[in-house]
Formats: C-alpha cells, sequence, structure tokens
C-alpha cells in the first residue's frame, strides 16, 4: 500500500464531470498537480449509503478545500456514465474518477477484493497528494462505523499543512 512519504506513478483515468451522463473527460495526475494539492477520496461503489454518506461530507465541505486551491476527486471502479449519474442525484459538486479496470486501486494497494462477496471494489480510503506528486496523509477505514465529519476535518487539516509550507 502507498504510504506516507511515498511517490504516486502519474495516472490518466476517466473523469465524470457530472454536467449530464455522458460529461466524460481525462485526468492526468501530473496535469492537476499543476493546479495544486490533489484528494484522492476511493470509495467503493456509487448509490450504496455509506459511500453516499461520505461523498456527500465531502460535497457540504468543498468550500474548505476550495480554499486552499486543493482539487477533490471521488475514485471508484465504477463505469463514469454512472458516476455522472450518481453526481447528478446527489448534487455532488466535485468530479469522480472511474477506475473501471481496477489498476489504480491495485497501485495503491486499496482493493476491497470481496464486496457483497461478489467483486473487487476500491477500499475506502483518502490520499493527500502535494505539488510534488508526494503522498503527505493517508486515511484507510478501519472495521466499524465511520464518523465522516471528522476524516474531512484530517483531510482538510492535512491540505492546509500543505498550503503552509
Amino acid at each position: 500500500m502507498l504510504d506516507v512519504g511515498d511517490d504516486v506513478p502519474d495516472f490518466t483515468l476517466p473523469k465524470a464531470g457530472g454536467e449530464v451522463y455522458n460529461d466524460i473527460g481525462s485526468f492526468t495526475l501530473s496535469a492537476a498537480l499543476a493546479d495544486g494539492p490533489v484528494v484522492l477520496a476511493f470509495f467503493p461503489a456509487a448509490f450504496t449509503s455509506g459511500c453516499t454518506a461520505e461523498m456527500c461530507t465531502f460535497r457540504d465541505s468543498m468550500h474548505r478545500f476550495d480554499e486552499l486551491d486543493a482539487q477533490v476527486y471521488g475514485v471508484s471502479v465504477d463505469l463514469p456514465t454512472a458516476q455522472n449519474v450518481w453526481i447528478l442525484r446527489e448534487d455532488l459538486n466535485f468530479p469522480m474518477l472511474s477506475d473501471w479496470d481496477h489498476e489504480l486501486i491495485h497501485d495503491f494497494g486499496v482493493v476491497l477484493p470481496d464486496m457483497y462477496g461478489e467483486f473487487e471494489a476500491a477500499k475506502r480510503s483518502i490520499f493527500v497528494i502535494d505539488a510534488d506528486g508526494r503522498i503527505t496523509y493517508r486515511w484507510v477505514e478501519a472495521e466499524g462505523e465511520t464518523d465522516f465529519d471528522a476524516v474531512v476535518d484530517s483531510v482538510q487539516e492535512a491540505v492546509a499543512d500543505i498550503a503552509a509550507d
């Protein structure tokens, strides 16, 4: 699993922008880092209750990340068209990245091998990446319920630490 201090290999994924169901562009990490820190919030699957709660907590806190010039992206193995429908349904105000071929969850070491005992998905986890492409913060969900407000607070503090450097 990638950890704090590790360099993130550059990658390109489809990006669901959320304007309409087929609003699909391209995201390349190295290009995004030119605009400030990047937050990658991996989640198992769109349309599930826990993932909706997590992403809606980010939605309601986006002003805090905007103030720090940080970009937040949700990441799942869902196809980008499904992510777009979910973005529209939940009024999410940030894009989603589609790791449809599961390469990124393997590269980051955040594989949930048997979601619902049926398929491989992303383990709920968050990484903050600085302009140099280095991980400065990592959170991986442990067993039990998660306080998403507290998690987002910690992520925002990690981004603020980058801005202070």
